[in-house]
């Protein structure tokens, strides 16, 4: 077997930006579809209820997905291959949506998206951990979701002026199609560039153990119960677009904004995290524990501070946790342990999404006080987790 080219800082940096890019069109593309999902139920005849399930569902079937599809990247080194092969099936989903003329085909397709991201993301973290190993961890996936957020940002706000010229979600859904084909041209280009990005050293093989710590599992707990305690945003957007607190074309924009939040709050913790350590995810989970009462008991201003810390939360569960694990794990069991930490909190974030949506049908103030209880108790499994660290 032939050793894999190591990262250096330079090229280390390169791949991190250039997988950036690539996650950028990605997010215009699927993030723009996913802003305006709850509304676009609605319009379709789904309740609140069926809102927060499917979102759930997706959530959840893509999740679980990862255990699969991280064991498979592990056992067969095909990283690559499996990486692409998700990014054609979720860039696919997005213009689909437009020829979605009832609720449960358009509830597959958003299930279909989800799939692709699943089978890609196991994949994708551990290529990009190894570049992190040269530059950082938390800076490489701060970096990282710093410009996956930009495309984040970017494609709500190409859904809020389709949805703003034309009225139609038909036709937002056909636009979005031009950032899903950049994507899958821009990351064909980065396999070619950096084919053996995904290799592991014989050495790093012999050297690193199978079994995965406490303090890993531990951690994995914490994530769950942010995650079940985390409205999934389509229910927030449907809250928005139900209760009028604002206008249909402004939804989408509340989306981009928080897109930004999640982008600037992995950049500054991620940074935090090279430094500070775990410590740097304690700001997140309060964050987080913010998002839903704002979110969901006000009106339009409250809805913009709801969106705000919704976003800032979810761009440090997506950078800093993820960074997290690449340190409590050697890197041959990597793309497996993402694959089962990406499971873990994704039954969470069903179980949570499903309940939340429940709730909402029958009192907002009980699903508020349900997903702070939960964001709180988050914190007693990570400072578990953390004195583990310090003693190992």
């Amino acid at each position: 077997m032939m050793n894999p080219r190591n990262f250096d800082k330079r090229t280390g940096l390169a791949f991190i930006v250039a997988f950036g890019i690539v996650s950028l069109f990605a997010d215009a593309a699927y993030e723009g579809m996913r802003g305006i999902t709850g509304p676009y139920l609605g319009a379709l005849g789904a309740s609140g209820a069926a809102v927060g399930i499917i979102a759930g569902a997706g959530e959840l079937f893509g999740y679980v997905l990862r255990l699969a599809s991280g064991r498979a990247a592990e056992k067969t080194g095909a990283y690559w291959i499996i990486a692409l092969l998700g990014y054609v099936l979720q860039m696919a989903a997005v213009p689909l949506m437009a020829f979605a003329g009832v609720w449960w085909m358009a509830a597959g397709l958003i299930i279909l998206e989800r799939t692709g991201k699943a089978i890609r993301n196991p994949a994708a973290n551990f290529m990009m951990s190894r570049a992190g190993e040269q530059i950082g961890q938390g800076w490489a996936f701060g970096l990282h979701e710093a410009l996956d957020q930009t495309g984040a940002l970017a494609g709500p706000l190409i859904t809020a002026l389709v949805l703003a010229r034309h009225g139609q979600y038909t036709t937002a859904f056909l636009w979005l199609g031009i950032p899903a084909a950049l994507t899958l041209i821009s990351v064909t280009g980065l396999a070619i560039r950096f084919p053996d990005a995904g290799e592991v050293s014989q050495q790093a093989q012999a050297r690193d153990g199978g079994a995965l710590s406490r303090a890993f599992w531990l951690y994995a707990a914490s994530a769950a119960l942010v995650a079940f305690g985390f409205a999934d945003w389509p229910l927030v957007a449907y809250h928005f677009a139900q209760a009028h607190v604002v206008d249909k074309p402004v939804v989408p924009v509340l989306y981009a904004a928080a897109m930004g939040a999640s982008g600037l709050a992995a950049l500054v913790l991620g940074r935090l995290f090279d430094t500070k350590g775990f410590a740097a995810l304690l700001p997140g989970i309060l964050i987080a524990a913010f998002a839903a009462p704002f979110a969901f008991l006000g009106g339009t201003v409250f809805a913009i501070v709801g969106a705000l810390c919704w976003g800032a939360a979810q761009g440090i569960e997506n950078s800093v946790l993820t960074a997290g694990v690449a340190h409590l794990v050697p890197q041959s069991a990597r793309a497996r342990a993402y694959g089962i930490f990406s499971a873990i909190y994704g039954i969470a974030w069903f179980s949570g999404s499903s309940l939340l949506g429940a709730l909402y049908d029958v009192s907002i103030p009980l699903l508020v006080t349900v997903s702070i209880i939960a964001e709180l108790a988050a914190i007693v499994p990570f400072v578990m987790a953390t004195r583990l660290m310090k003693t190992a």
